[in-house]
């Protein structure tokens, strides 16, 4: 459902009113002349190139809220004109009359396909959505009822910023909503950020910004200074798409796109999958008696199994994710820089429980490894991972992780970028995770790269999978100045399934009575999925300072 497409158009932020007068009106984003009544039966958007235009307050609840389900908050606040800015209190009273709502934002509670959540929607027909006294204090109100009622909060955000009119009392609403909203989070309670077009300045820099899952509908223009202030300013040229929502998914900085026609549904799946779940409520938590697989391919060498771990031919992370769970939402980002492709993860369903899945993934074509690197993490890979398990704490969901990695990315970017860092956070961050964490090694387990994601209650490993100090090339290289050597130091280096086992580095082993392939894929999930759901069970009541201290203890002992 979180669509990630490339920029159509380019386009700078309209007038007052979203859509013109009229029985026919033009698309600024082709120039085509549309029917108006088709484009309303489109969701407001142009039928012939997907340009969105801009909703009003009235039609952006009835696209989302259940009809009839809207109660609103805090009507009739008044403005102070702190700078005794001429003609700003006439401006609001006519802007008030004119458009019925009663300021930039309108803020109160709904239901969205059953589901409760408070909700808040900028408009951009009131002095293009800018966040003075009344914006602020709409907001922050909403937010805290929303703690106090142990609400979801869902913000809509369009904004030319900070509403110049009234000066530093404008700013210091930056300050006031982004406290309510950490009062909120440390509830434990989910905030979601829909980012319209265009959201800018002051209100990016501070709500729009801050939601556990931000999502952006498709071209919109998001920014802490706008494209055209940029080019005046500094007279930078900006590249094509600058700024926009696929810019932003690609830069590491939202979660996803998200389409109008997807809207509700996807809005009240994830308020769905953020409900905590009691033990007697789900499938998953059914005590299973699971006996443990024996190893069935005793002639494998070791070097033979380091060739089995990397086939092309291998299930990758997305392949066991999809099967094994059911409605995963990928979520992309570590909010910083970049959108690793080697890197996935997000909120899946294992038989009705929400659980944060994450997972290395490489490709199998040539232009699918370039996009995933091969499946060696970046930076911004490893801190997204550690992003999507901090959340998955602050909801209290298990973790699954799926190792598949040669190693960590050590190229020029990423020690730029400070991959040594990034891993050193993983691990430090992972030992004190107050949820469940399982890892599982399903293909290559590549020295510190793979360590980085297993740091868990518990890691299995699939038979012909391999975890290394290092690849035995490079051992072989650094011991006996050979790499030729690698299948001799594959046989010294303990990297099988079964020797670590032994070790008790790993705390269970998924036979492979033959090689893991799309044809037995189906069979390894089942075994898997029946896995997960007892380690989930098991751990299900043991309290955050439980888990985390067993997860201390079985490093502690190594």
């Amino acid at each position: 459902m979180l669509k990630f497409k490339k920029p159509t158009y380019i386009s700078l932020p309209r007038k007052e009113s979203e859509l013109p007068e009229g029985l026919w009106i033009k698309c600024d984003g082709c120039g085509e002349m549309l029917y108006k009544e088709d484009v309303v039966h489109n969701h407001y958007s142009c039928y012939k190139c997907g340009k969105y235009f801009r909703l009003s307050t009235k039609r952006r609840l009835r696209l989302v809220a259940d009809k009839g389900s809207f109660e609103e908050w805090d009507k009739g606040l008044e403005n102070a004109n702190p700078l005794d800015y001429p003609g700003y209190p006439e401006k609001i009273a006519y802007l008030k009359d004119r458009w019925k709502i009663d300021e930039a934002v309108t803020t109160g509670k709904c239901t969205i396909h059953g589901e409760e959540t408070v909700i808040a929607v900028c408009d951009t027909r009131f002095l293009m959505g800018s966040m003075g006294y009344v914006v602020g204090e709409k907001i922050t109100r909403a937010v805290e009822k929303a703690t106090e009622l142990k609400l979801p909060v869902i913000i809509f955000t369009c904004s030319g910023g900070a509403r110049m009119q009234e000066g530093m009392v404008s700013l210091m609403q930056m300050a006031k909503t982004s406290a309510a909203i950490k009062k909120h989070s440390d509830a434990g309670l989910l905030y979601i950020t829909v980012l319209t077009d265009p959201t800018t300045g002051g209100v990016t820099a501070s709500f729009a910004m801050l939601g556990d899952i931000i999502l952006a509908e498709p071209g919109a223009l998001v920014g802490f200074a706008g494209p055209r202030v940029i080019e005046q300013t500094i007279g930078q040229k900006l590249p094509e798409g600058f700024q926009r929502a696929e810019f932003l998914v690609e830069h590491g900085l939202i979660d996803g796109i998200i389409e109008r026609d997807d809207m509700k549904n996807t809005l009240a799946k994830l308020l769905q999958m953020h409900h905590r779940v009691k033990r007697d409520e789900s499938l998953i938590l059914t005590k299973l008696a699971i006996p443990q697989q024996k190893f069935v391919n005793h002639e494998m060498e070791a070097w033979d199994r380091v060739m089995t771990a990397r086939s092309a031919d291998r299930p990758t992370a997305l392949d066991y994710i999809n099967e094994i769970f059911s409605d995963f939402e990928e979520f992309h980002g570590d909010r910083h820089y970049g959108d690793d492709g080697a890197t996935v993860g997000g909120i899946a369903y294992l038989d009705g429980c929400p659980v944060t899945v994450i997972g290395q993934q490489k490709g199998r074509t040539t232009k699918e490894n370039i996009r995933r690197n091969f499946g060696m993490p970046s930076p911004e890979g490893y801190r997204k991972a550690l992003r999507l398990m901090k959340q998955a704490e602050k909801f209290g969901r298990p973790i699954i992780n799926f190792v598949d990695t040669p190693g960590a990315f050590c190229g020029l970017e990423a020690e730029e970028h400070g991959q040594g860092e990034a891993i050193a956070r993983n691990l430090m961050e992972m030992s004190a995770l107050k949820v469940p964490v399982l890892t599982i090694v399903i293909g290559e387990g590549g020295s510190g790269g793979a360590l980085a994601l297993a740091v868990a209650n518990e890691v299995w490993m699939m038979e012909n999978a391999t975890y290394t100090i290092l690849s035995p090339e490079g051992f072989a290289s650094i011991l006996w100045k050979d790499s030729k050597r690698a299948p001799e130091a594959a046989g010294l280096m303990k990297v099988t399934a079964k020797e670590l086992y032994e070790l008790k580095i790993i705390d269970k082993v998924i036979a492979e009575a033959q090689p893991a392939s799309k044809e037995n894929l189906l069979g390894l999930c089942k075994f898997m999925r029946k896995n997960i759901r007892k380690f989930i069970y098991d751990n299900f009541e043991k309290s955050g300072e439980q888990l985390a201290k067993e997860r201390y203890e079985r490093f502690r002992n190594m």
